[in-house]
């Protein structure tokens, strides 16, 4: 048998007898370097357990396998199935909780895979308070799914109205669903504002009438999609779980499909890492592998598309041609002082609204415009390394009512401008001559 076990340990890189002082050694050269850095450029690239046990590869490997070999019966290492875990997913996720400031990610096969885990965490007709203005997805998800699979009881609120939301607080109110910016308008909401008045309303709300368990406790979810670690850091403003969907901004390169959910909640993480497995939703290895090669320039990208996107948008507000710019870095915009305060910039994302020719023929000045572009794209889903524009009456929001869209303020003129590395002043000379008359 002894000779059977040293083989295994050898294949592994590592004879069995030396295993001890291996990792000796590395917790020694811990200790000798300086303490983690809390720096998103730095976090970027070598947060998180990136290392390779087998051969110091600089960049994890993408592990395809399924399964992995058990010592004996009861004798595995940390993986034994790669929907429980893997090690290149593992990887990704274990750099992506430490950039949000948490302990613990999931990584699933999309953003709204992973909006769906987190639901998971509800009781069947647990009532959900949403900000209004999300994503059309999501409010699909919640409307046409999760109303009838899980009897959910949902409500639409402006969550910086706290008085409001406070009053709507009930008994079985599970979760506070926060999108912040909102797409495609890029309201904000003030989380620590909003994070202190429902612990308020939750510590005064009372159990149901005739005894019974108590309330469960509201959990608090953002989708920080838009913005990223790189503009704020919503665990550190107080929210429960971070959720992004992994294809825009983390990846970065318009090549890859993915979502996280993120949690410095050990209880929340416990029950998320059971619901994963049981679920399934999982990131693959290589999708898992893209995310974080594009993580590594999460840093030097978003610099770059923000700071385009703030000249875009001053252009825009400018423009004759176009009736509203909705962008928070914008001295102009309501939401700009809170965008100070929560955020590092107002984001790479403008929404615009163009103003309706003279015939009011909506749709037709929209196949002008966009005809009429170079370098722009018109293509679904944004924060790619190429500028990107979506029609939200028809892609984004295109699953809403034409009424349920213009409630929140999305027309057949509303552009959400995703805006891309490219050099600033030509994204600018091409919106100026798409717009001309």
């Amino acid at each position: 048998q002894a000779p059977a076990r040293a083989s295994r340990s050898l294949r592994r890189g590592v004879p069995a007898m030396d295993a001890a002082i291996v990792d000796a050694e590395r917790e020694c050269a811990k200790r000798r370097r300086i303490s983690e850095s809390t720096e998103i450029a730095t976090l970027a690239v070598h947060g998180g357990d990136q290392h390779d046990p087998g051969h110091g590869a600089i960049f994890p490997p993408i592990t395809t396998a399924t399964s992995f070999v058990q010592e004996n019966l009861g004798e595995h290492g940390r993986f034994c199935y790669s929907r429980c875990a893997n090690p290149t997913r593992h990887a990704f996720e274990t750099a992506l909780a430490a950039l949000e400031g948490g302990t613990f990610c999931t990584a699933t096969a999309s953003g709204m895979a992973a909006t769906g885990l987190a639901l998971e965490l509800l009781e069947h007709g647990a009532h959900v308070i949403v900000m209004a203005g999300v994503y059309g997805g999501t409010h699909r998800l919640f409307e046409k799914v999760r109303r009838q699979s899980m009897g959910l009881k949902v409500e639409y609120l402006d969550l910086n109205h706290v008085d409001r939301v406070c009053e709507r607080i009930r008994a079985d109110t599970g979760m506070i669903w926060v999108e912040t910016p909102t797409n495609p308008r890029l309201d904000l909401v003030d989380i620590p504002r909003l994070v202190a008045a429902v612990s308020r309303a939750e510590a005064a709300r009372q159990a149901p009438v005739g005894g019974g368990r108590a309330p469960p406790k509201i959990l608090i979810c953002a989708d920080n999609t838009f913005a990223t670690a790189w503009n704020q850091q919503p665990l550190k403003l107080g929210v429960d779980i971070v959720m992004l969907s992994t294809s825009k901004y983390i990846g970065g390169h318009s090549d890859m499909t993915g979502g996280a959910l993120v949690t410095a909640d050990a209880a929340i993480a416990e029950r998320l890492n059971l619901l994963k497995s049981a679920v399934g939703a999982i990131a693959s290895p290589f999708e898992a592998y893209l995310a974080l090669r594009g993580l590594k320039t999460l840093d030097v990208r978003m610099e770059r598309q923000c700071a385009n996107a703030l000249r875009v948008a001053e252009f825009l507000e400018q423009h004759p041609g176009i009736e509203e710019v909705c962008y928070p870095g914008l001295p102009s915009s309501r939401h700009h002082q809170l965008c100070k305060r929560q955020m590092r910039t107002g984001g790479a994302v403008v929404t615009v609204r163009l103003k309706s020719g003279p015939a009011g023929d909506d749709m037709a000045a929209m196949t002008r415009f966009f005809s009429r572009l170079r370098y722009w794209v018109l293509a679904e889903s944004l924060g790619g390394v190429e500028s990107m524009i979506n029609h939200s009456a028809t892609m984004s929001h295109g699953s809403m009512t034409k009424e349920e869209r213009a409630e929140v303020g999305i027309f057949d003129t509303t552009l959400r401008l995703s805006v891309g590395v490219e050099d600033a002043a030509d994204l600018i000379r091409d919106l100026e001559h798409a717009l001309a008359p």
